[in-house]
């Protein structure tokens, strides 16, 4: 019988869907050169281990490889003898980023020697984060011809299918969204198995079927589940970071405004030089903490270091910052920054949402939606209203369409809490994607008057506003409205509060 877990694998190297990716076969040849060594450099989670284990496997010779960790400082005494060592065969030095300066100058020394050489009998195979190559190339300056450096990025989204494909064909099941899934792994194999892995399990698959299957849960449904799984991972030290040393409420927030740019790069790295020049309203608070040394205490010297050396690497002589793990940035991609700026403890949003508001309400209140929408819209107001939206939402997968925007991508939930608003299959699925929002002043109930008390119990805490269908429909949706934007209208106020704090 073959078990779900050993086809879709969230750690460990894959048997039954390994893809190669795209420099597989440069990286074999440069294994199996004399005198060659190699550099491979990406996050945790693109592949980077996997694809040497394959490699040597290919070479016949897994057997003969000794592996090595900068993670384990007994291991430090062993990397600073290898160039005294004589015929070593093969090394793997892994997270040899995180080794002391003066051992990383060594082995740079090291692989100059045996490339001038041609040393058969010792090759050196270093595993880093982004950026780990230059280091040593930063030691000796003529190293760059003499070593290999492989930078393993974002895998494209047709060998990201052939996973999923792969993984189907074993466990005879049919994933129609395959391609939803390569895109939205971002490039990484990990993520990949993990959200296959995730889809599986929900659709009750286990084991191989014996008749085909088809996948019918929606992958929000399962990247809803893995977001909930990674953020007990991950959401302490993403805090913690945004924080910076001292939280300071009042102040630019540069810690949190780096995390968001890391987000949002394609190589789970961030130059802060030239984030800079693309922010240049955030240089001043950015050029601060990095010319005083406050990040690179923050990850290294801090007594919050614990916490974030883990996740995150920053290398002070290039400006560099790296996400160690890819999977720390797919949870960051997929955060709703709205909710975590207060969470970090921020008052105000800094990152613009897609919509001002977004109207949940059951098919026989669409016409005080649509009364509604269009108050708002003549105030000049975003407003997320599906009606008006029908020209985007054709032949889109309509769970997979709406879940972002009530998850993250409006500002505010409008919701027209009448009877018949819990007894709605699409309220009950825009709901279970608002209601982590609820106190976070994001969700504005409108509660109506011939609902019976205890149908929104989760909810009654937090203020909204009230409608009587008994009374004139338009005034009250006057009155909404005017409120609605109102609130915009503080917000507003506030930012100019905080933007004449920063200029003072």
């Amino acid at each position: 019988m073959i078990n779900l877990e050993d086809v879709f694998v969230t750690s460990g190297v894959p048997t039954y869907t390994f893809v190669k990716p795209q420099k597989f076969e440069e990286i074999k040849v440069s294994v199996r050169s004399p005198g060659r060594c190699l550099v491979i450099e990406g996050p945790s989670g693109i592949g980077k281990s996997t694809t040497i284990a394959k490699v040597l496997e290919e070479l016949n010779q897994s057997h003969s490889v000794t592996h090595l960790s900068a993670r384990k400082p007994e291991d430090h005494e062993y990397i600073h003898a290898l160039p005294e060592m004589g015929n070593i065969g093969t090394v793997i030095v892994d997270d040899f980023h995180r080794l002391p300066e003066e051992i990383k100058s060594r082995l740079s020394d090291f692989i100059k020697i045996l490339a001038d050489s041609g040393d058969e009998h010792s090759k050196l195979i270093l595993i880093g984060i982004n950026h780990a190559g230059g280091q040593l190339v930063r030691f000796t300056h003529d190293l760059g011809l003499r070593l290999d450096i492989f930078k393993l990025e974002s895998n494209p989204v047709e060998i990201l299918e052939k996973v999923v494909e792969l993984g189907q064909d074993v466990l005879n099941i049919a994933i129609p969204q395959r391609n939803d899934i390569a895109e939205l792994a971002q490039g990484s194999f990990q993520l990949v198995q993990i959200l296959c892995h995730k889809l599986c399990v929900l659709d009750g698959i286990t084991e191989k079927q014996t008749a085909k299957h088809i996948v019918k849960t929606s992958i929000n449904t399962a990247l809803e589940d893995v977001i909930t799984n990674l953020s007990r991972q991950f959401k302490d030290p993403t805090v913690t970071f945004a924080r910076g040393s001292k939280l300071r409420p009042e102040g630019r927030a540069p810690y949190l405004h780096i995390l968001k740019w890391l987000s949002e790069s394609e190589d789970w790295s961030l130059d802060l030089n030239e984030a800079m020049v693309a922010y240049p309203e955030m240089k001043p608070s950015i050029s601060q903490v990095i010319e005083k040394g406050h990040l690179d205490a923050l990850i290294n010297d801090n007594e919050k270091s614990d916490i974030l050396k883990k996740y995150f690497y920053f290398e002070r002589s290039t400006n560099i910052l790296s996400a160690k793990d890819s999977k720390l940035v797919f949870y960051l991609k997929n955060l709703i920054w709205r909710v975590f700026t207060r969470q970090v403890g921020f008052r105000f949003d800094f990152f613009k949402s897609k919509y001002d508001f977004a109207l949940s309400f059951a098919g026989q209140d669409r016409h005080l939606a649509e009364k509604l929408y269009q108050e708002l819209t003549i105030r000049e107001i975003s407003v997320f209203y599906d009606q008006n939206e029908q020209h985007r939402i054709v032949a889109e997968n309509l769970e997979d369409y709406l879940a972002p925007i009530y998850r993250k991508e409006a500002s505010y939930i409008v919701v027209f809490q009448s009877p018949e608003y819990p007894q709605r299959i699409w309220t009950k699925f825009e709901s279970d994607n608002f209601k982590e929002r609820f106190g976070q002043n994001q969700v504005i109930p409108i509660r109506f008057s011939t609902t019976q008390a205890g149908y929104f119990s989760e909810d009654s805490q937090y203020g909204g506003l009230n409608f009587d269908p008994t009374q004139d429909t338009d005034k009250q949706i006057l009155y909404i409205a005017s409120t609605l934007a109102e609130k915009l209208k503080d917000d507003r106020l506030v930012l100019d509060l905080i933007e004449a704090v920063k200029d003072e």
